[in-house]
């Protein structure tokens, strides 16, 4: 880490004091100036901050960008524009496709194991503190672009883009206050595929939280537990499971969190595509892009979708 830069001072020099970081300050300019020529920038701000961030940043920069990739899929496009203007090489940091029960996932569905897969399934029925993230009290998008986007992406990593989309999205009389909190979405595909997204984090009774990605197959099934959705900011273990058909569920061995474990998957892919040691970057500006055209067609088909009843 060669310099911390917050908006707050005081804070980047607590952060910075305790991980030995040579460089805190307020002033982005003052960071890129004292930075070594080869650095990567991590945006990790808010989504209306990005425009504001990226334009200053040298031409031909490598950056992770923080999700989402804008507040809408229209600051989504001139991110992109920014980006290639600039000749930065960018990547979104969508990281819960690097996840270690994820990753483990996906070379067991490689292996054949699952057979052909046809049902995603995304379960979260969680308490989330969304007062830990100050400036989402006002945002006028929350949990589909703040949290589901995470699922929408992880669908599309796996099965590409969706043929439609639908979905809704509806506050929480717990928090009346916020924007949007309890999500429905499906990724329409060819054929038998579904991939369901479904969302609730206002969900107070600890016995019956529970945050999972399922994937069902011909030959087998896959069962991921994603804790640190589970008593969020502390977490639980995540944990994977296998069964295959008409056979019980055996856990299988997995070290790792999505929290960290997965952000090293999705700056080190920048790092291992800038150094010329990978070949493609799975997350890049021009696949982010299609994320966010997926979470803007389900905000479309949230404000537009639904068939009233007959004779009303």
């Amino acid at each position: 880490m060669a310099a911390l830069v917050d908006a707050n001072p005081e804070r980047a020099a607590a952060v910075a004091a305790e991980f030995s970081v040579p460089l805190a300050t307020s002033s982005l300019d003052e960071a890129i100036r004292k930075s070594p020529a080869n650095c990567i920038f991590d945006v990790a701000v808010p989504a209306g901050a990005i425009l504001d961030v990226l334009p200053r940043l040298p031409d031909g920069a490598a950056a992770l960008v923080q999700k989402p990739m804008g507040n809408t899929l229209a600051e989504a496009e001139q991110i992109l524009a920014i980006c290639c203007k600039k000749g930065l090489t960018a990547a979104v940091n969508f990281q819960l496709r690097y996840a270690p029960v994820m990753m483990a996932a996906r070379h067991m569905a490689d292996a054949g194991l699952l057979g052909d897969i046809h049902d995603m399934e995304v379960r979260v029925n969680v308490f989330t503190p969304w007062d830990l993230w100050t400036f989402l009290a006002t945002a006028p998008r929350l949990e589909i672009l703040y949290h589901s986007i995470h699922y929408v992406d992880l669908a599309r990593s796996w099965f590409g883009n969706p043929k439609r989309v639908l979905a809704k999205t509806v506050r929480n009389p717990r928090t009346a206050k916020l924007a949007a909190t309890k999500s429905v979405i499906i990724l329409e595909y060819d054929g038998s595929k579904r991939v369901y997204i479904a969302t609730n984090h206002g969900h107070k009774f600890k016995d019956s939280q529970h945050s999972y990605v399922q994937w069902e197959g011909t030959e087998g099934a896959l069962h991921a537990v994603m804790g640190v959705n589970l008593d969020y900011p502390k977490g639980r273990p995540d944990s994977l499971s296998f069964a295959r058909t008409d056979e019980g569920w055996q856990a299988l061995p997995t070290e790792g969190n999505w929290f960290p474990d997965a952000f090293i998957g999705s700056m080190g892919s920048l790092q291992a595509y800038v150094n010329g040691d990978a070949k493609t970057l799975p997350t890049s500006v021009e696949d982010a892009i299609d994320t966010m055209r997926t979470v803007e067609a389900a905000y479309i088909s949230n404000e537009r979708d639904g068939v009233p009843l007959m004779g009303h």
